[in-house]
């Protein structure tokens, strides 16, 4: 059944002057003159299926900090694969599953027994679990993941390790630090044992040349011993994740503690998918350590110029600027994510964004280029959980072609993505606004009736034989228009 709403355009100047030619009109919406009728028409929509990508996939950010139940995660974990898969989930990513210093309260990063993952007691410690579950839990994890066609990254700690038991370090002028790790200290694994001479400082050097992170147990990546057993040998942590346990690629944690070069040593040796933290909002920061590493990473660039644009200062103008994310300047090389464990724990609020602001940063994130990460507390709140898996579903088929910059203002984003053959493409509006916003645009679309696929307009506006309509976005919110079904 079709219904009809009045619509009006504010002023006859207005409208003149963009059906005159001029298409970067934009003004806010006014329905007390209307002078026009649009369509409104629930059944529009397009089987977007049939635009499926070949290198469809996003990544779950499978935990958060401090995750529940104890002991429980993998299998709580286990029990959304296929809801994800089918969602069009192609990774998760895990915590660090190595034993740490913390035991049961551990997320991960305090690693301690590299080899320990939920099979040993550790001092003194009855439950052999880490805080997500044992051994079989998460093999069971993992297989049930490749089963439906997801595969499974680890988060690696090269850094840092604690736990470990007193020891004398001649190089710290006798000071005695926790730097002994065996079967009675910290490493009932008995593989990877360590002492002061793999950690600065040593007899090699004082330190690398990055900072130093937990400067007493921070990790000589030049000791031979510390290479070996990392990544280099047939039984190392690496070859033991991936051949034994069954990962598929690697999460680098605070890459800013250690040299890039390693990352690439180690994925030479074993290969698989892999993303580096760095933890910098500096666009070139993160362009050189992808140069030197020869490894994705995760686009804090573009996490903050969304934070910055939605929360800090309410001014969408920076989204437009060139080169501004490692996204603009390496899409195939950037991980893009619109919150994480670390940001969603820091009471920093210029470190994360706003709930109210969530979704429009994942209609950035899920329209334009590079690999997105969805985070497990976004997408499993009731409130998001929809809408987030309709931008994963218009991500993996009509977000595609170049991307076009249309208009970057106080605000106003408007994006086009200009699609490839048979694929439409789409355009991204957003509008942070107290109204509604229309906006006068030349589209790739001659003669066609437009929809949106965020479902949160009705309008259905037409295009003529030039590609020009108007386009809506709602107050606060966002829109992304392709064509609808032939009337």
């Amino acid at each position: 059944m079709k219904t009809f709403i009045k619509h009006t355009i504010k002023s006859t100047l207005f409208l003149g002057a963009c059906m005159a030619g001029f298409l970067s009109c934009s003004d806010d919406d006014d329905s007390s003159n209307n002078q026009e009728e649009i369509i409104v028409q629930e059944d529009l929509r397009l089987d977007l299926t049939a635009f499926t990508k070949a290198d469809a996939g996003v990544m779950m950010q499978a935990f958060y900090w401090d995750v529940e139940p104890i002991g429980g995660w993998y299998d709580e974990v286990s029990s959304k694969i296929e809801d994800w898969s089918a969602s069009g989930v192609n990774r998760i990513w895990l915590p660090a599953p190595g034993k740490g210093a913390s035991g049961q309260f551990s997320m991960g990063y305090d690693p301690m027994d590299y080899f320990d993952v939920g099979e040993f007691s550790q001092r003194g410690a009855e439950n052999k679990e880490t805080r997500f579950g044992s051994r079989q839990e998460l093999e069971n994890l993992i297989q049930k993941s490749h089963d439906n066609g997801i595969e499974v990254i680890a988060d690696i700690v090269l850094g840092h390790n604690s736990g470990g038991g007193l020891q004398s370090n001649p190089f710290r002028g006798g000071t005695e630090v926790y730097s002994l790790f065996n079967e009675e200290n910290g490493n009932a694994s008995g593989k990877f044992n360590r002492t002061n001479e793999h950690f600065h400082p040593n007899d090699i050097h004082s330190n690398d040349e990055q900072a130093l992170f937990f400067a007493e147990t921070d990790l000589c990546h030049d000791q031979q011993y510390v290479q070996d057993w990392l990544w280099g040998r047939d039984d190392s942590v690496a070859e033991f994740y991936k051949n034994t346990l069954g990962f598929d690629g690697w999460r680098f944690d605070y890459v800013k503690s250690f040299a890039p070069k390693w990352v690439k040593a180690w994925n030479d040796k074993v290969g698989g998918f892999s993303v580096g933290e760095n933890f910098d909002g500096n666009q070139q920061v993160l362009k050189d350590w992808v140069d030197a590493s020869g490894s994705p990473a995760f686009d804090f660039a573009c996490f903050y110029r969304l934070e910055e644009s939605l929360d800090r200062n309410k001014d969408l103008t920076a989204l437009g600027e060139e080169g501004n994310m490692l996204r603009k300047i390496y899409p195939d090389k950037a991980v893009t994510f619109t919150a994480n464990h670390d940001t969603e724990k820091d009471e920093n609020v210029n470190n994360s964004i706003s709930y109210s602001n969530k979704l429009l940063a994942y209609s950035y994130m899920l329209t334009h280029d590079g690999y997105p990460t969805i985070f497990y507390l976004d997408y499993e709140n009731e409130s998001f959980k929809d809408a987030i898996k309709n931008l994963i579903l218009i991500n993996r088929t009509i977000a595609t072609g170049d991307i076009e910059i249309i208009e970057a203002n106080k605000d106003e984003y408007i994006m086009k993505r200009n699609g490839n053959g048979d694929n439409p493409g789409l355009i991204l509006y957003m509008n942070i606004s107290n109204n509604t916003k229309q906006y006068e645009i030349q589209t790739n679309w001659s003669n066609k009736t437009l929809v949106d696929y965020a479902n949160n307009s009705k309008l259905t506006p037409v295009t003529n034989a030039e590609g020009n309509t108007t386009i809506y976005a709602p107050a606060g919110s966002f829109s992304i228009w392709s064509i609808g079904k032939e009337q």
